[in-house]
């Protein structure tokens, strides 16, 4: 009895060592443990909203000077005061001067108090990541004034529904933080992997990585044109109702 006890101990304990022995390459610090590249050191701003020290400030509060007109290239001609940039829409888009390619995102926008109207007709703007893809700005406070839900702020226009509505009511400021991966494409100009966006508004995930589907458009399918780095362009949209206002935008990539 005790010689077959030793026997089947034994057994078991030359099968754990050769579990041991194929595992070896999981269970081996030197496998396992990476000690290079080390990371850049990144000072966080003193809050959420605050740039890091390796962000590239788009609007200071005190001029347009990262900002030009997207139709001519001309000096950027909307109005600040107070440190807020408010949309002229007789001026049309503005875009930034530099371009860009992957990044992260921090932008704060604001509905006038008295925005009127209704639908798509509240404070309409948007975000254009790579000056083609829309993340819509628009009073949807509640969804009070209903509009198509891919419409909402917080969308990736026309496109992805956002996961839920966390948006202040007008006067309110509002949040975006984006993070923002560009598309690739081969060299025949196809598409190889298309543009990703994650979106926290006021701090709430509203899209999760999704994939976009192509250049934002009203009257036509989304699809991809083929482009390299590109401006971050902001949208003066036709309606009639009160401009919107913009402040703290900040850029890392």
């Amino acid at each position: 009895m005790l010689v077959a006890a030793l026997v089947g101990l034994t057994a078991v304990v030359q099968g754990q060592t050769s579990i041991r022995q194929a595992n070896s390459s999981f269970s081996n610090p030197e496998n396992a443990e990476v000690f290079n590249p080390v990371p850049p050191v990144v000072v966080p701003g003193e809050t959420f909203a605050s740039p890091p020290s390796d962000a590239t400030m788009l609007f200071n509060g005190k001029d347009l000077n990262e900002w030009v007109s997207a139709e001519d290239q001309s000096p950027a001609k909307w109005t600040i005061s107070n440190g807020i940039m408010t949309v002229n829409k007789a001026a049309g888009d503005i875009e930034t001067k530099r371009k860009f390619t992957s990044y992260q995102l921090h932008i704060e926008w604001r509905i006038p108090a008295a925005i009127t109207g209704q639908g798509q007709s509240r404070g309409n703007s948007g975000v254009f990541l790579s000056g083609r893809y829309e993340i819509q700005v628009l009073d949807t406070y509640n969804n009070e004034n209903k509009t198509y839900v891919n419409g909402m702020a917080g969308s990736i226009y026309r496109e992805a529904i956002p996961l839920s509505n966390p948006e202040r009511k007008p006067g309110e400021w509002n949040v975006y933080d984006i993070a923002y991966t560009d598309p690739q494409f081969n060299d025949d100009g196809t598409l190889k992997s298309p543009a990703r966006v994650s979106v926290f508004f006021n701090g709430v995930l509203v899209q999760n990585n999704e994939a976009i589907k192509g250049s934002t458009s009203v009257n036509a399918k989304h699809v991809y044109v083929q482009h390299g780095p590109a401006p971050l362009r902001l949208q003066a949209h036709g309606d009639k109702s009160a401009p919107i206002s913009f402040r703290n935008i900040w850029i890392r990539g």
